[in-house]
C-alpha cells in the first residue's frame, strides 16, 4: 500500500514556513531589457516562491502589470516590491544601496560556473534580455559574473528558465546549512 499522498495546503503552509523561518539571505533581482511578458510572469512568481524583496526592471524591460505578464505571474507582482524600468547603471546603484552585491548571470569571458558564484548574504542576480543577454554596462558593473553550466546541444537558456536555475542555487547553498529543515 503506498502512503504518499499530496499535501493538503495546511500542510503545504506548515512547510513553506519552516523554510521561511530558515532563510536568512537576501535576494533581489535585475532584469535588464527583458521584454517578453511571459518571461516577465514567470521570472516574478519564481522570485516570489524564492522570497526575493525587490526586482529591479532596466532598459526596456516590461513591467508586470501587462495583461499578458499578469496571465502567467497569477498576481505575485503584489507579493515582491518592483521598481519600473530605469537605466541599468541607475538599477545597479540602486541594487548596491540597498547592501546587494550584484552578480550577473551571463556566458562572458571571465564568468565562473554558477556553483562556484559568489551567492552568499545579499544577492542581487542580474539577468539580461533573451536575444542580446546582459549589455556590457551591466557586466562591467557587476561584482562578478557567473553561468550555468550545459551539457546538451542547446546554447542558452530561457531567461525565466536561467532565473530561476540560479534563485535556486542562491537558496541551496543556504538551505545546505545543518539546521535548515532537511539539512544535512
Amino acid at each position: 500500500m503506498n502512503t504518499r499522498r499530496q499535501l493538503r495546503p495546511t500542510d503545504v503552509k506548515r512547510l513553506n514556513r519552516a523554510w521561511r523561518r530558515s532563510t536568512e539571505g537576501r535576494l533581489a533581482l535585475i532584469l535588464e531589457s527583458v521584454t517578453s511578458p511571459f518571461n516577465i510572469g514567470t521570472i516574478f512568481r519564481t522570485a516570489a516562491a524564492f522570497g526575493a524583496e525587490r526586482i529591479w526592471l532596466a532598459g526596456n524591460a516590461t513591467p508586470p502589470t501587462t495583461q499578458k505578464a499578469q496571465k502567467t505571474a497569477l498576481g505575485t507582482d503584489r507579493l515582491v516590491p518592483w521598481e519600473e524600468p530605469a537605466p541599468t547603471l541607475s538599477a545597479v546603484q540602486a541594487a548596491r544601496e540597498a547592501g546587494f552585491t550584484v552578480v550577473a548571470v551571463e556566458l562572458s569571458g571571465d564568468a565562473v560556473p554558477l556553483h562556484q558564484a559568489p551567492l552568499g548574504g545579499a544577492v542581487c542576480l542580474a539577468l539580461g534580455g533573451e536575444d542580446h543577454g546582459c549589455s556590457p554596462a551591466l557586466l562591467e558593473a557587476a561584482a562578478a559574473v557567473c553561468y550555468i553550466p550545459q551539457v546538451g546541444r542547446v546554447g542558452s537558456f530561457n531567461v525565466g528558465i536561467a532565473a530561476a536555475i540560479a534563485m535556486a542555487e542562491a537558496r541551496r547553498r543556504e538551505w545546505a546549512r545543518p539546521e535548515a529543515p532537511g539539512g544535512p
